[in-house]
């Protein structure tokens, strides 16, 4: 669910509502973490819709050696993975509604969204089985 690089950090699945920021890990990717606990990596399922509180930041590269700052205007944005027939790179990108994308692990930490949706099978998943838990014995 989450990007290979944060195998070996503590993670949940992401639920509508959830406060996300992006976060450096310190594995060599930027993720999404809970805003109220930073370590904690939050996976999204392809297909999440997120809300961003400001224009989504990112580094761009524009040549080999050289990077620049890329403002995405716009503060809605849906989860893709991308590449993923080659194992050793980044997939978690976010897709803007103009088409554009960018890695996940591109974007400046501190910034927060908020998860607006799931897929539905997540969502269905999640509920069937708080249900299960909740039913008397």
């Amino acid at each position: 669910m989450c990007d290979y690089s944060l195998q070996s950090v503590r993670s949940r699945p992401a639920t509508i509502g959830d406060r996300l920021v992006t976060y450096d890990f310190r594995t060599g990717t930027v993720g999404f973490a809970a805003a109220d606990d930073p370590r904690c990596a939050v996976c999204l399922q392809p297909g999440t819709e997120l809300s961003f509180s400001a224009d989504v930041r990112a580094r761009a590269k524009i040549d080999f050696l050289f990077w620049q700052r890329r403002v995405f205007r716009h503060q809605t944005a849906i989860f893709r993975k991308l590449n993923e027939e080659y194992y050793p790179t980044h997939h978690d990108a976010l897709e803007f509604p103009d088409g554009s994308r960018i890695l996940l692990t591109r974007l400046y930490p501190g910034q927060t969204a908020t998860v607006l949706q799931v897929p539905a099978r997540l969502e269905c998943a999640l509920a069937a089985r708080l249900n299960l838990e909740a039913a008397p014995s």
